[in-house]
């Protein structure tokens, strides 16, 4: 995972501020403030902000609120798999700080090309802080005939200080939504550590990387299928 501030162009420093406005807007729904963009071709295609508290939802974070934004209209244009592998492929996402470990593998999973991130999360960060799911799998899943668990590039440090000082701000008020400055959307994160910790010893007795990506794929899905009963978005009977 690189981190080379100064050599960042304008347009990354740019795509950047962007993510720092969502989260911006996140604080000011009493959100734990982490905003991002992803951008395909130069342009911002989708945006996204933590929205835990709002939906009740520990798994809504800024990453998962662009992505399914993106999901959402690619299928109501009618793209195949394939093609919103190839789609996503093309993606570079910019966030304010490091992906959590579930976000860390919905990205690796999905196949982005490139992530850019401004602060380190040094408690549940998934590209490099405590697990470095970005540098992916040497025998992707494959679902569909479409290639899943790859690695991507990783840049951090952009616009750190700015990303820090968002959440310096918010926990220094206190968190309206946690108690003593604990941040109520780690909740799925430690869940999601725990078994990723506990799954790793079995399959490589030594360090969480060396965990497949269909294991990563299974807890997600349980993760999603969770959050939307918690929506009822589903039903027993859906599932």
């Amino acid at each position: 995972m690189a981190s080379h501030e100064e050599d960042c162009s304008p347009d990354t420093l740019a795509f950047m501020e962007l993510a720092i406005q969502q989260a911006k807007l996140a604080m000011d729904s009493l959100e734990v403030p982490v905003g991002c963009v992803i951008v395909e071709d130069g342009k911002v295609i989708a945006s996204g902000r933590n929205r835990t508290t709002e939906t009740r939802n520990a798994t809504r974070h800024a990453e998962m609120e662009a992505i399914d934004i993106l999901l959402e209209h690619w299928q109501k244009n009618g793209l195949s798999k394939l093609e919103v592998a190839e789609k996503f492929s093309n993606c570079y996402l910019y966030v304010t700080c490091e992906p959590c470990i579930m976000c860390a593998a919905a990205l690796s999973i999905l196949g982005i090309k490139e992530v850019c991130y401004g602060c380190a999360n040094d408690k549940f960060g998934g590209c490099g802080s405590i697990l470095s799911l970005h540098l992916g799998s040497s025998e992707p899943l494959k679902s569909h005939g479409v290639p899943q668990g790859k690695g991507f590039k990783c840049t951090g440090g952009i616009m750190a200080s700015e990303a820090v000082s968002l959440l310096r701000t918010f926990y220094e008020q206190g968190n309206p939504n946690g108690e003593e400055g604990c941040d109520i959307t780690a909740s799925c994160d430690v869940q999601f550590a725990l078994i990723v910790s506990s799954k790793a010893s079995q399959t490589s007795g030594s360090t969480g990387n060396a965990l497949n990506m269909h294991t990563y794929s299974l807890i997600l899905t349980y993760i999603w299928v969770l959050s939307q009963v918690q929506n009822q978005k589903l039903t027993v009977e859906n599932i």
